[in-house]
């Protein structure tokens, strides 16, 4: 797919993107702002590493457990309702904890129960938002805009904690909470004068919530692209998650700075992260996919090799500059291959995959590394981190990256009529599904070749069983058998068929001889 001119292009042309963003970028800074604080004021309470790894923890284990069920949610219900619930909620608990510091009535285990509500409020509006941003664009200018939205997340988290920091040192951590409750109005007065796109009218049954999640897990499970972007972020997010998770403790006791030098050092991974912003995406055209997030995967494992091993200030900023410009380069290049890799009716689901994979992968690693830290010290847990980072390089073999195309996420019109007598209940199966070509013999190794790659799309567009079978009877006949959980599944796996099916379709069909028809039979189970 080609890329719009430039990222000031995109802008420019779109202001209902422009007005999303800025309300992305004002909440943004508010939630690096928060979690900024709540780490240092648990560092500072506690003095506890594992207590403080378990900030980050709480802030992104809600994106393990919520954000594939919020994907569905947004996928198949109002997502400007959605969106707003979320704001609103975060908007009170973290006036709620505001209330409570001011009080002095905050300990450790408040900050970590509001940071988890905060948390679970951001999972819950993550792919709703990241679709809304997605849809007020065109397709071709789509990965210009997900490095426009990386950008802008990387930049609040540079200038979050920094201003956090001053915020923090000079009037006190309680304003550092109010104004986090200030930005969240903000993201939700972006959300009520640029709302979603309604859902396209659709006669098909919707999806039920844990259909709707089997159904992203299947699609992701069977296909390619997606799976290997998603394993990839998975490794890349838990190696990298020892740095941000512990670098309170490096600035505490590696550097011996204070409030404002902890927002310093998550500003430098910032600074970098906007930096490699504004040109990864020539250098993805360069270099391409491949070779760009191993070099990302190689400068990671350096900056946190310095960062465990150095006690030199300007070292390790520059080290952490360096690590901020690969993080971004590597994760929007694995945002990017997946959002374009999805077709519309899995969209917030894949979106929500990512994020389920990426910040999964962070909460449970912040955990494990900050427990290796307590164990063996941070020395050792950021070398162990180091060569992880570097290992998770030789999933490059059995796992290739590719943006998806046109026809990838095109859908397509279903081949033929149903043919049936009559329409069962959606909820009635499960559905056999049986559809028979006779072929010239001679070509039966080529055609089975063929037809066997179906057998991807249909596991993944809905069908729990596939296979083929080829007649004792008559040896020019094969039929191909699937098995769906039920008529309403079945329904959305026809219309779930893009071009590409289609064009797989199509080599299949050419092999029938002339004269004879693919014909299609249902089977509905008997109760």
């Amino acid at each position: 797919m080609t890329a719009s001119a430039s990222i000031r292009q995109t802008l420019r042309d779109n202001p209902t993107f422009r007005g999303l963003c800025g309300g992305g970028v004002v909440y943004f800074v508010g939630n690096a702002m928060q979690v900024m604080a709540t780490a240092w004021l648990m560092i500072e309470l506690t003095g506890s590493a594992i207590l403080t790894a378990l900030v980050q923890t709480a802030v992104f284990l809600p994106m393990f457990l919520l954000s594939l069920p919020a994907g569905v949610l947004a996928d198949v219900t109002d997502r400007a309702r959605l969106l707003k619930i979320a704001l609103l909620t975060q908007t009170v608990a973290v006036a709620l904890l505001t209330a409570l510091l001011l009080a002095d009535l905050a300990g450790p285990a408040a900050l970590l129960f509001f940071t988890f509500v905060s948390g679970c409020c951001t999972a819950l509006l993550s792919p709703a938002w990241n679709t809304t941003v997605a849809d007020s664009v065109p397709r071709d200018e789509l990965p210009q805009a997900i490095t426009v939205v990386s950008i802008a997340y990387n930049g609040a988290r540079a200038l979050g904690p920094t201003l956090a920091g001053v915020v923090f040192a000079y009037i006190g951590s309680d304003w550092v909470f109010g104004i986090a409750v200030a930005t969240t109005l903000v993201m939700w007065q972006s959300i009520r004068r640029f709302p979603p796109k309604a859902h396209p009218p659709s006669r098909l049954p919707a999806e039920r919530l844990w259909g709707g999640t089997l159904a992203a897990l299947r699609f992701a499970r069977h296909s390619q692209l997606i799976l290997a972007q998603l394993l990839r972020t998975m490794a890349y997010g838990a190696a990298g998650s020892a740095l941000w998770a512990l670098l309170p403790v490096i600035g505490q006791r590696q550097l011996g700075t204070g409030a404002a030098g902890f927002g310093a050092l998550i500003g430098c991974l910032g600074i970098g992260a906007v930096g490699a912003g504004l040109v990864v995406g020539r250098a993805r055209t360069r270099l391409g996919l491949e070779l760009l997030v191993n070099v990302g995967c190689v400068v990671f494992a350096a900056a946190m090799a310095i960062a465990a091993w150095s006690r030199w200030h300007a070292l390790v900023y520059v080290a952490l500059v360096a690590g901020g410009a690969a993080w971004m380069s590597v994760m929007s290049t694995f945002n990017t291959a997946t959002q374009t890799s999805a077709p519309p009716w899995v969209r917030s689901r894949a979106a929500a995959l990512h994020a389920l994979s990426a910040l999964g992968a962070f909460a449970f690693g912040s955990a494990f590394w900050g427990v290796v830290s307590s164990a063996f010290g941070l020395q050792a847990a950021l070398t162990i981190a180091t060569v992880a980072m570097l290992a998770g390089m030789l999933l490059a073999r059995p796992f290739p990256l590719r943006m998806g195309q046109e026809p990838d996420v095109t859908p397509a019109p279903p081949w033929g009529d149903l043919f049936i007598a009559d329409e069962p209940d959606p909820q009635a199966g499960p559905v056999a599904v049986e559809i028979a070509y006779r072929i010239r013999v001679e070509d039966a190794a080529a055609f089975l070749d063929a037809l066997s790659a179906l057998r991807a799309p249909r596991r993944r567009d809905g069908a729990t069983f596939w296979r083929i079978y080829r007649d004792l009877g008559d040896p020019a006949r094969y039929c191909e058998r699937f098995i769906v959980t039920s008529w309403a599944d079945y329904l959305h796996q026809r219309s779930r068929a893009t071009q590409a099916d289609q064009e797989l379709e199509a080599r299949v069909r050419a092999f029938v001889r002339e004269g004879e028809a693919v014909t299609m039979q249902h089977y509905i189970a008997e109760r």
